[in-house]
């Protein structure tokens, strides 16, 4: 099966604003582009994944990753999260992807084991796979089967509305839960459940300059 993931990234001096009374603008860009890098060299040797697409209004974070080597998509005009989605998925359609796997940047945790067991769980068409945060309210990996098959949702209870659109659609749904691929990055409780989990896996802080302090207890809201 040929799966093509797709990475949406904001610009990434805008990234991160609901962290603003805890770190600073440099501080949460620099989280941003931390957050982008470890997931892109994560997604590309993986053997479930085709290629990686990473989509963004943002020019620098793009020639990061082409670095790397992802394609990209550089969107203008207005941002719009979902519809910038539907352009790409329509993109991966005519390159032959035969699913999409929708990968925010933002989870910190994320492991090979996520998105194997994630592509595993989508192997037969008609299927939407979603895994969701650690609310269950939020949708933090999405898996379509064929591309397109459901309209994109992501934003306030998307994890509910995807299922929803899924079952308007007639296709499986399935739901994977995992600790790692239900953590992202978006209030100060998140950092402090990042902190315990990464301490517990024995993973090393993704950006030790823009959290360390503030995990350690030291950073006080500004």
């Amino acid at each position: 099966m040929s799966v093509w993931a797709i990475v949406p990234v904001k610009p990434l001096k805008q990234a991160k604003s609901r962290l603003a009374d805890l770190l600073s603008a440099e501080q949460r860009e620099a989280l941003a582009m931390a957050l982008l890098l470890r997931t892109v060299r994560l997604l590309l040797p993986l053997p479930q994944i085709q290629g990686v697409l990473v989509i963004s209004r943002d020019s620098q974070a793009l020639a990061m990753v082409r670095e790397l080597g992802a394609q990209t998509v550089q969107e203008s005009g207005a941002p719009e999260l979902n519809n910038a989605l539907l352009r790409a998925t329509q993109a991966l359609r005519l390159w032959g992807a035969e699913a999409a796997l929708i990968v925010p940047a933002d989870i910190p945790l994320l492991a090979a084991e996520d998105v194997a067991q994630v592509v595993e769980m989508g192997r037969f068409g008609n299927t939407v796979v979603l895994a969701p945060d650690h609310n269950e309210q939020g949708t933090n990996l999405l898996l379509v089967r064929p591309p397109g098959i459901i309209p994109y949702a992501f934003g306030e209870d998307s994890f509910h509305r995807h299922q929803y659109y899924a079952h308007q659609a007639g296709a499986t749904v399935m739901v994977y839960h995992s600790e790692r691929a239900g953590l992202d990055l978006d209030t100060a409780a998140d950092l402090l459940r990042y902190g315990e989990l990464a301490k517990a896996l024995g993973e090393p802080i993704i950006e030790p300059a823009a959290l360390g302090t503030f995990l350690a207890g030291e950073s006080q809201p500004r």
